[in-house]
């Protein structure tokens, strides 16, 4: 299969070397450093379940790209405006695009730019990050992608599903085929801002966090937030969700940081809008209050473009 990857870093670099290892034909759209490594020496994975390198078809130019069975659309989501063109460009006439951006806004702002009918929506539970360019480190166990249509009334596994699954499985991808996306999409997103806003409000990783009564108690009562407001918006979270997010807490290494907490270390930009202040801003038009999402989005916010100007006087 033909296969674009739009953002080559710790994501869809990791599931686009598996990929490529599997023998797909895959080209991987990159910038800067990290491009120019891949061109040079491959990409390089690193991590528990082994490792391996591959020589790679990288660019950052869409007239390099032909036309791709399935565009993997990985990008962080305040690079949208640019790597949509580029998603537009890979998918041409007829390609399939999966994005696994974070949050939930991301089906939307795709299928505004291609159409309805050629998105599928996923998330994806991986602790991973580029180290240097050209190489990317799996630092937890997990490595899932969980993805189906993007319609909250569909009640069986699309056909095209089924295909893909099938395709990622082969390629050592663990896979989770679901006949809608948007259980699984809010599921992470119900966990993922709220572990972002902690760990990046105290620049701190996962373990010393949940070890602190104060700290647990906090994420927790955001965890809840978060489930309120997914069932403002009508999505069908199965009971008990907070307390499987806490089981997947428990299961992560102590010292896994959220990206978000590795951009602000790195002095990236941060995707503060897509996890932290969408979920404010949801919670406005559903009167649903989320105190504690509030303010993490208050501490966050100044660093959103890069690293925080000092006040003037």
């Amino acid at each position: 299969m033909r296969i674009a990857v739009v953002g080559s870093g710790a994501v869809g670099g990791f599931y686009g070397a598996k990929l490529a290892r599997a023998g797909h034909d895959v080209t991987f759209i990159a910038r800067g450093a990290h491009l120019a490594a891949m061109r040079a020496r491959g990409l390089a994975i690193r991590g528990p379940h082994g490792g391996f390198r591959i020589d790679t078809r990288a660019t950052d130019s869409a007239a390099d790209l032909g036309e791709a069975d399935l565009v993997l659309f990985t990008v962080k989501t305040y690079s949208n405006p640019e790597a949509l063109a580029l998603a537009r460009a890979a998918a041409g006439v007829g390609g399939l695009v999966l994005t696994l951006q974070n949050g939930v806004d991301s089906v939307d702002e795709v299928e505004a730019a291609l159409g309805r009918g050629r998105v599928l929506a996923g998330a994806t539970y991986i602790a991973a990050a580029v180290v240097e360019p050209g190489v990317i480190e799996q630092t937890g166990e997990h490595r899932r992608i969980v993805f189906g249509e993007p319609s909250p009334t569909a009640a069986r596994v699309s056909a095209r599903v089924k295909r893909l699954d099938a395709l990622f499985r082969e390629a050592d991808i663990v896979s989770e085929p679901a006949p809608n996306a948007w259980v699984p999409l809010w599921e992470k997103y119900c966990y993922l801002a709220p572990f972002a806003g902690l760990t990046g409000a105290a620049r701190l990783p996962i373990g010393p966090l949940w070890a602190d009564p104060n700290a647990r108690e906090t994420l927790l009562s955001a965890f809840r937030e978060m489930v309120t407001l997914a069932r403002a918006e009508r999505v069908r979270l199965p009971s008990g969700a907070v307390t499987k997010i806490v089981r997947y807490v428990d299961s992560l290494q102590p010292t896994v940081r959220s990206s978000l907490l590795i951009d602000l270390q790195q002095g990236k930009p941060l995707e503060v809008e897509a996890l932290l202040g969408s979920a404010v801003r949801r919670a406005k038009r559903r009167r649903v209050r989320v105190p504690i999402m509030a303010a993490w989005y208050a501490v966050l916010k100044p660093y959103a473009t890069g690293p925080a100007s000092p006040p003037s006087h």
